[in-house]
This record gives C-alpha cells, structure tokens and sequence, in this order.
C-alpha cells in the first residue's frame, strides 16, 4: 500500500476505511524510502508499516521490521538485501520479474538478481496485468472489471520462482501495489481510475499465526512478521471464493492439502506436476526430495497458491 507520504493518494487513515469496508484485518504500507505512516490498531485494522527501498528504476525492495529506511545510495540489488538483514529486516523483491510495456510506455522495474533475495513478490497483481495489456480497449476492460484479469500470475514468475526454491528457500507474497490511480483534486477529492477499495478485493496474502492478536502492537506486529519471514503464508483471490480453512502441511511423511470447497488442485515438484485431484482434499506420500507447493483453481483460475514445503 502508498500513501499520501509517498506517491499514493489516501492518507493511512483513509486506507483503513477502505479497508474495513471489505474486510481486510492487516494493512501493511510500503511508501517509497519513508516510514512517516504510525504502525497500531485502527479500530479493527491493524497496520504495519515497512517501506519500499526504491532506487531510481530498479531493484525495489519490499522491507519489514525495520526502525527507519536504508539509505541505498550506491547499493546495488545484493547490497539492498545486505542492508536491510543488517538492520534486523526482511524483506520481498517487489515486481521482479517486470518487463515494462512499450505500448503505454511503461519502463521494466525488473530486479537484478534474483539469486540474492530471500523473497519475492511472485505475484504483483497492478504490475503483471498493466504490462499484458496491449492497447486501450483493453485497459478499459481492466479498468471495468478487474476481477476478471488474469487467471493467475505470469507462468515465467512461477518458473524462476520454483527455479529458485530448488536449492535453497525463497518466500513469495502477492501484492496489488495500490496507488489508487487517479488525481487528486483541491487537496480534497479524488478523480481515481481504479479505487483502493477495488483493489483490495484482487488478491491477497493471508497469514499463518502462532497467537491471535492480543491488540498489543508489539505482540501482534511480531505475530504477522514472523509468518510473512517463515513462510507461513498463502495468496489467495478473495473473491472467486472464502479461502479460510486451507491447508497445506507435512504429516510424518504425507503431504496433505484441505481446501473449503471444491477446486482442482495440484502439488507440483520443482515446479512440475506431482498429483493432481479434483476436490476439497489431497494427499500424497513423496518418493522424491524437492520443493513443494499447492496450486487449487476454480474453473481454471488461480484461486489459491500455496508456500512450499521442502521435502528431503
């Protein structure tokens, strides 16, 4: 999430609002190279707050558990990531794998080096659509029905990502990278393409806690850090249907995955296909060492996409 700190156009507590109207429990904002957002309880929303390390064009960093931003002047991608472990930090490549778009004249905000981050933003919902738009019908229909754009994240951020966690851990999240397009007007009303509203309901990273929250900042700022730094995350698209009840673990050798409704649903290998069903459950006993991962769709949707397990 931006704010009005950085390039977005709502104050944090105007995102609460927003948030509260389609029910999102953790906000976290990332404004370019500023903490200047108060982490705490607003009313029912928690926020936390992290910060986008932003060198000009390249190599953003999405940073948590920080006490103010790196400085990044003359670092390069690995540096960032240095800096942020050396402060006590985490963090998410943000858009990795961006190509840019000729057509609308969007330059790539790519990473460099991907074999230097412990996370990634697999999924960067904004980012991966603007750039498969090809012309301006097309961005209008987005712009009408974003719900329906696409059915999941790129297959090549799938491919480097599970590339990836062949050899060694690599978190992902999904992000939406919400501005709120649009101008503000008179320091007071806002002439927006897509509200922050609308963007909530497209994806989201849902959180595996150890405690519930106590409304202790502390406490429950550590609760959700902790998962998002482990892995004990899933995304999940709202929308196509409730996704609370999943479940992806390891139980004594069997790798076992529950849904809440009915899915198709995969277990892929290092990125290639395990076992497949189609309905709420799914088990198998691997034969093979590698990184696992649950993908479950509704009619041919992305609707869940699990972390993965190492096995061996």
């Amino acid at each position: 999430m931006h704010t009005t700190s950085s390039d977005g156009r709502c104050t944090p507590e105007q995102l609460v609002q927003r948030a509260c109207d389609v029910g999102i429990r953790v906000m976290s904002v990332t404004d370019h190279d500023t903490m200047a957002a108060s982490p705490g309880w607003y009313g029912d929303v928690l926020v936390l707050v992290g910060v986008e390390v932003s060198p000009k064009g390249r190599d953003h960093y999405l940073a948590f558990g920080l006490d103010e931003p790196v400085d990044h002047a003359g670092l390069d991608a690995a540096g960032i990531v240095r800096a942020v472990r050396e402060a006590g930090g985490f963090g998410f490549a943000a858009h990795p794998f961006s190509k840019g778009s000729e057509r609308f004249r969007q330059p790539p905000m790519a990473w460099s080096d991907v074999e230097s981050v412990d996370g990634i933003e697999v999924w960067s919902f904004v980012t991966d659509v603007s750039e498969r738009i090809g012309s301006i019908p097309e961005a209008l229909r987005f712009l009408a029905r974003p719900e329906r754009y696409p059915g999941g994240p790129p297959e090549e951020n799938l491919r480097e990502w599970d590339r990836l966690n062949r050899d060694r851990r690599v978190v992902a999240v999904g992000g939406i990278d919400a501005h709120q397009i649009g101008k503000r007007l008179f320091d007071r009303w806002v002439v927006r393409l897509m509200g922050y509203a609308r963007s909530f309901r497209l994806l989201r990273t849902h959180v595996l806690v150890d405690e519930l929250p106590t409304g202790d900042v502390g406490h429950d700022q550590a609760q959700v850090f902790g998962a998002l730094r482990e892995g004990r995350s899933y995304l999940a698209v709202d929308h196509l249907a409730r996704p609370a009840g999943f479940s992806f673990v390891d139980d004594g050798g069997v790798l076992r995955t529950r849904v809440p409704r009915p899915a198709e649903l995969r277990l892929l290998r290092d990125g290639a296909e395990a076992a497949r069903v189609d309905g709420a459950e799914l088990d198998h006993a691997p034969d093979e060492p590698g990184s696992y991962r649950v993908e479950a769709r509704l009619d041919g949707r992305v609707w869940i996409l699990s972390n993965p397990l190492r096995v061996g």
